[in-house]
């Protein structure tokens, strides 16, 4: 922007070019600058090529066209003649502001997220999902960002609110953040990690992700640049602002910017005061005409004059409350805008009248001393100095200086209040007389500055004394006298009235403002603070004027005149008059604007530039902007115009503006923005309704075309209108017009229409809660606007009624968009698999018509799951998102929901019906919505899930019957060929049973049933029938043991076969199973598990007995073979006859031990068998124990059967055996020492050691074999 104290060389060069152009065609008509440089700057030309080329006879298309073109062509001006108008009224309010102020407590608008950006953010997260980026990340934190990717990023939703310029990246973090922290939640705690720092490190990543390779720096200076643009701008920058807005050039700034002198703020205040004066004559010719405008009542049209009146003399208290010595810089000062009920009336001057002590003038002098010329008579290294003092005031010295060289350079500053203030300066040498007192006087100089005297340095002569023989002495010094903030101008002027000096005479006047409406002039002698005489000037009118006749002195005449009195003032040059004439202009406040008559007649003669250079600068400037068709503009009255038109036209353009700049706005202006939009209304009598009624339709029309407007701030504007129309009056203006009143009921209803499509369509207008809080106020601004009025509150169910209609709309939109989706999807999906993927568009269409067409009932299902998940994230997404808004309203969310899951019910069914019934692939769609609707509070039983139970029971019925069926002919087929290989924990019958009892009860239990009396049935009818099976399944294999058992062998050739313990771990499989299968929570009777463990161990003790019996059967049958050698039977006799006989000659084997190797060999491999192969260890350690106690029982039986006879050495050696490898392998195997030695032990081992004993005295002996514990022995058994 340039900066309009700069250098207009190059911009007066460019203006005078354009000029030139534009009115080289026509000599007697202006054209804009703006028009030339834009499209017609070739207008003139451009015609007269069309009429010479033009043929004798043009058609009437052609003559239409060319009228069709002009009249184009005059819209245009008028209508950059008018943005001209407004930008000059614009500018002044931006240049001196008085009633408004910069607002700092706005909302800070964030920067809008383009397409563009959109793009690149779903490339940055896709990358890193690729892994594409080097940030580190689990596997939690990977599908939250799939998911937000997926969800978020790609929807259609985001995409179309992005294009309305409705989300900002702030909304895209929240989203995210609001979308891990239920998964955050969900995870597990973990010792010394919160889920707060889970979750801060998850958003610190996104933040990378989203921000990419950008310096994060440059970033963060974007956003402070930013930031600070949208919280105070400086005038420089609104006045480039509203450029933009209206469409100004900048040299048309620079050129209305110097003309209507907009860094002068003594002009602006002028210009105001003349406008306010100018308003309130338009009120008294309202008042006296009687056009008024078009009230509700006829009594308002008095109190319409009162509010003009009341509003201008407001305005006048806030000027006169800014403070004369305003400065040039740009500060917003805060009003005093209290309970001030005085009326200014500029027309009562008795109660303004001033007196001489009210005119208060501060000078500030700086007096700088650099030599003294002419000084020959003193010695060269004579001591000299100055003195310096202004009159009344303190005395300052400067340093000395040697006479050769008197230079000093110092500065003396001084304050008076004198306008013609006597500044004195001596020149002194220091005396060398030994008796001398004072210093020695050698000339001085009095002078009497003006705040327009030069301020450069000069030449002085002094006066000198008569001890000084120099006498062209002389001394150089600069005098500047600033000019206070209230004295305006100043100056020497000859004067002549009839109340006030009253004797034509040259006296120095100053023109002083008091306040902001008070000005005087005063006239001042040398050294005196009060002024002579003065002269108020309320109500004088300021012109030039012709010479008076028998007036001598003064060359400029102007007077002052107000009814009764006439003030002659007259100047030594014409400069002076024309600086006078409008210092005063400014001061009186009067309409009519002065023109020199000796400057138009140079300006019109040929060498009106050098005549121009005699002008003020203002007067140049001026002299610019009517030579390229500017002053219209500047010098209009702005109370000729309609402002409340003036003011639509600029808020509209703003607004415009403002939905287009770099801010996620929303509708709200920035602070800027509203600054200056207020001053304009408070400076041109803008009414605050009309203000807002077209804020609100312009903001309607934003949002029909699909802009994103805050629900906030049309409630706010909607609130004012609502409360002026019903005569609330919160502007203080209780005049409400027809049209307002009109324009009101008008925009009502379309804001009602409005708001209830956002409701029906508050997924789409509010994708995921963005922006955030605009569903509930959108909610709370359709109350509002259904009240007939601001004091009665609409009854709640009205309210309701409004709000149920709209969400049963929302249900068949919402539901119609996801099936449409689907639809899509489906086909996409269908078009990537059909095989003629390959062949031509067309083709591919065709053929995908005619899959569709043909959709078969595994499809149908495949498609309505798909429909399913959808319906499910749909109602999610409202829960999480929309649920708050809907807070006062949960019923009605709640029914939105039921309508919404009755569509697809509709189709649901239709899928179902055409499935088999044989097909049971429709459980999974059952357990999807069933899992979603039974954590739903509200949904949870409602009446969609009883219609998905009514639904599913019977199909839960009959598929348990039929696998109940399935299970037992599985079970009788399976044992009937059952090999009792081992498989797994069991057998393969049994393996198979127990997966599908568990998979039929993991069914059912998945099913999750949510009405609790079916779901207790089908529970108790899965324990039942698995309590009968896997009682079927230990019969059968404690029959199939049995039967295995008895055709075995029952010598020591016996060996336990894997079978046998298949069996045994079957049985140890159906106790394991049972308790899952069987048992009954919640407290109750563990029956069906009771009754199967029973059966069970039942089962297992009968095997046991089978076994051990098994056992002592082969013992007897070692037993048996021992017992031939029992003593007095004829083969003991001949048997030990016979080995006597043949141990003398060769070596006989040990005659029996063959037998008790053989047993010991079947016991260990027996329990080898059982320990590896059994799995439950209590059967093992049961099965010992009563092993052990049976064959015990059986040696000790066999024993005492044969008390009264001597054991013979063969079966000694034998039982000894036996007896010891047993005690010791049972110990081996954990048998307990409280069983190992039992009586029947201790009874065998005490009669086989006396047997031992007796038989060791024979002849020939044990042969080494003893009961008593040996190593050797052990080491040759081994």
């Amino acid at each position: 922007m340039l900066d309009p104290s700069s250098s207009e060389e190059e911009s007066d060069g460019i203006v005078e070019e354009e000029s030139k152009e534009a009115m080289a065609p026509q000599a007697g008509s202006r054209i804009s600058p703006s028009r030339t440089s834009e499209s017609s700057g070739g207008l003139a030309p451009s015609s007269s090529s069309r009429s010479s080329a033009r043929p004798t006879s043009p058609s009437p298309s052609a003559a239409s066209e060319e009228k069709e073109d002009l009249e184009k062509m005059q819209r245009e001006e008028e209508d950059r003649k008018k943005k001209l108008q407004l930008y000059v009224f614009v500018m002044r309010c931006v240049a001196y502001p008085f009633n408004a102020k910069q607002p700092t407590d706005m909302a800070r608008r964030q920067q809008k997220i383009t397409k563009q950006q959109l793009q690149q953010t779903k490339d940055r997260f896709q990358a890193f999902l690729n892994g594409d980026t080097q940030i580190v990340a689990d596997e939690a934190f990977i599908n939250a960002v799939q998911s937000f990717n997926e969800v978020f990023l790609k929807s259609d939703r985001v995409a179309k609110m992005v294009q309305s310029g409705g989300f900002s990246a702030n909304d895209f973090r929240e989203v995210f953040k609001r979308h891990i922290e239920k998964r955050v939640r969900s995870l597990p705690e973990i010792d010394g990690l919160s889920k707060e720092t889970v979750l801060s490190s998850w958003m610190a990543k996104f933040d990378t992700i989203y921000r990419g390779d950008e310096d994060p720096r440059k970033a963060q200076q974007r956003m402070t640049a930013s930031a600070a643009s949208e919280l105070i701008l400086s005038k420089d920058q609104l006045y480039e602002m509203f450029q933009n807005i209206l469409g100004i050039k900048k040299f048309e700034h620079q050129l209305l910017y110097q003309a209507c002198q907009l860094d002068n703020l003594d002009e602006q205040a002028a210009q105001i005061r003349r406008e306010l004066d100018g308003r309130l004559q338009m009120a008294d010719q309202i008042a006296r005409g009687g056009k008024f405008p078009k009230f509700v009542s006829k009594e308002m049209e008095a109190m319409f004059i009162e509010e003009l009146k009341s509003s201008v003399n407001q305005l006048m208290a806030n000027l006169e409350s800014m403070p004369v010595s305003k400065g040039g810089e740009f500060k917003l000062q805060k009003l005093k805008r209290g309970h001030n009920t005085s009326i200014i009336d500029m027309g009562q001057e008795d109660e303004n009248t001033l007196s001489k002590s009210d005119v208060v003038l501060s000078f500030t002098l700086e007096v700088v001393i650099m030599e003294v010329v002419g000084l020959k008579s003193l010695a060269p290294n004579r001591i000299v100095y100055c003195t310096m003092e202004v009159e009344g005031g303190e005395k300052l010295q400067t340093d000395q200086a040697e006479a050769s060289k008197p230079t000093w350079g110092t500065q003396g500053d001084f304050t008076t209040t004198h306008p013609l203030p006597g500044v004195k300066v001596k020149l002194f040498t220091e005396s060398t007389g030994v008796l001398a007192l004072e210093d020695k006087e050698l000339g001085r100089v009095v002078l009497h500055p003006t705040p327009n005297s030069p301020k450069q340095s000069e030449l002085h002569k002094m006066t000198v004394t008569k001890a000084c023989p120099d006498h062209d002495l002389r001394i150089k010094l600069a005098i500047r006298m600033d000019k206070p903030q209230n004295m305006k101008h100043c100056g020497y002027l000859w004067a002549f009235g009839k109340n006030v000096w009253k004797r034509w005479k040259k006296r120095f006047f100053v023109l002083v403002q008091v306040s902001q409406y008070t000005f005087a002039m005063c006239s001042y002698r040398e050294k005196k603070s009060e002024p002579q005489e003065l002269l108020q000037l309320d109500g004088y009118t300021v012109d030039y004027s012709d010479p008076q006749p028998g007036l001598d002195g003064g060359r400029a005449f102007f007077n002052a005149v107000k009814e009764g009195d006439t003030v002659i003032f007259a100047s030594d040059d014409e400069q002076d008059r024309i600086l006078w004439v409008q210092a005063m202009y400014r001061a009186t406040g009067q309409s009519h604007k002065p023109v020199p008559p000796t400057q138009v007649q140079k300006l019109n003669s040929k060498g009106g530039a050098s005549a121009q250079m005699d002008a003020p600068i203002s007067q140049f400037y001026a002299d610019r902007a009517q030579k390229h068709g500017m002053d219209e503009f500047i010098s209009a009255n702005p109370c000729s115009f309609d402002h409340a038109s003036l003011f639509e036209m600029v808020q509209r353009l703003t607004l415009d503006h403002r939905l287009n700049d770099t801010f996620c706005c929303l509708g709200w202006f920035s602070p800027g923005q509203v600054f200056v939009l207020d001053e304009y209304c408070a400076r041109n009598g803008v009414r605050g309704c009309h203000r807002h009624l077209c804020y609100l339709r312009d903001l309607l029309e934003r949002a029909e075309s699909g802009a994103i407007i805050d629900p906030t701030l049309l409630h706010y504007s909607f609130a004012f209108c609502a409360s002026h129309v019903h005569g609330n009056r919160p502007d203080g203006l209780s005049t409400v017009k027809v049209d307002e009143k009109e324009r009101f009921e008008d925009i009502k209803e379309r804001l009602r229409v409005i708001l209830e499509n956002q409701i029906v369509n508050f997924r789409y207008c509010f994708p995921f809660g963005r922006p955030e809080g605009a569903l509930k106020a959108t909610l709370s601004l359709l109350e509002r606007v259904l009240m007939k009025d601001i004091a009665t509150p609409v009854p709640p169910e009205e309210v309701k009624g409004v709000i149920r209609k709209c969400l049963e709309q929302a249900a068949q939109l919402n539901y119609e968009r996801i099936k449409e989706y689907a639809t899509i999807e489906g086909k996409k999906r269908e078009m990537f698999e059909h095989p003629v993927f390959c062949l031509a568009s067309q083709v591919m269409d065709l053929t995908i018509q005619n899959v569709g067409r043909l959709v078969t009932p595994a499809k149908k299902l495949e498609e309505t799951i798909r429909l399913a998940e959808l319906v499910i994230e749909v109602l999610q997404q409202n829960q999480e998102h929309h649920a708050e808004a809907f807070a006062w309203w949960t019923d009605l969310m709640v029914e939105h929901a039921e309508n919404f899951l009755a569509l697809y019910a509709i189709d649901m069914d239709a899928a179902l019906e055409i499935q088999s019934p044989e097909s049971w692939d429709s459980f999974p769609l059952f357990q999807l919505l069933n899992d979603f609707l039974r954590t739903d509070y509200h949904l949870c039983n409602g009446k969609f899930h009883k219609h998905l139970q009514d639904l599913y029971a019977p199909l839960v019925v009959r598929y348990v019957d039929l696998m109940e069926s399935s299970i037992a002919q599985s079970i009788h087929k399976g044992f009937e060929r059952e090999s009792w290989e081992p498989v797994n924990n069991g057998s393969g019958t049994s393996e198979d049973l127990f997966w599908k009892l568990e998979a039929l009860q993991t069914f059912i239990r998945d099913l999750h049933w949510p009405e609790e009396e079916f779901a207790k049935h089908l529970e108790s009818r899965i324990q039942l029938m698995s309590s009968n099976m896997i009682e079927n399944c230990v019969k059968r294999t404690r029959m199939a043991f049995e039967s295995k058992l008895t055709k075995s062998s029952k010598s020591t050739d016996f060996r336990i076969s894997p079978t046998l313990c298949t069996m045994f771990n079957v049985m140890v499989d159906a106790k394991d199973q049972s308790a899952k299968l069987c048992a009954m929570e919640m407290g109750q009777e563990k029956q069906y598990h009771t009754q199967i463990d029973e059966l069970i161990e039942e089962s297992v003790k009968d095997m046991i007995q089978f076994l051990v019996a098994k056992f002592v059967v082969i013992l007897e049958s070692v037993l048996a073979k021992i017992s031939r050698y029992d003593e007095g039977t004829l083969f003991s006799s001949f048997l030990s006859f016979t080995v006597k006989a043949a141990s003398k000659y060769v070596d006989v084997p040990k005659p029996g031990m063959d037998v008790a190797d053989g047993y010991v060999t079947f016991v260990r491999h027996s329990q080898d068998i059982l320990r590896d192969k059994v799995n439950e260890e209590v059967y093992i350690e049961r099965l010992f124990d009563q092993w052990y106690t049976a064959t015990m029982n059986l040696l000790g039986t066999w024993l005492t059967e044969r008390m009264e006879q001597q054991l013979h050495v063969y079966q000694l050696k034998i039982l000894i055996r036996i007896t010891k490898k047993k005690y010791r392998d049972f110990r081996l195997q954990g048998v307990l020492d409280s069983t190992l030695n039992s009586k029947m032990y201790d009874t065998v081992r005490n009669r086989l050691t006396i047997e031992e004993a007796t038989a060791s005295v024979r002849e020939g002996g044990m042969q080494g074999i003893s009961m008593k514990d040996s190593d050797e022995e052990d080491e040759d058994d081994d």
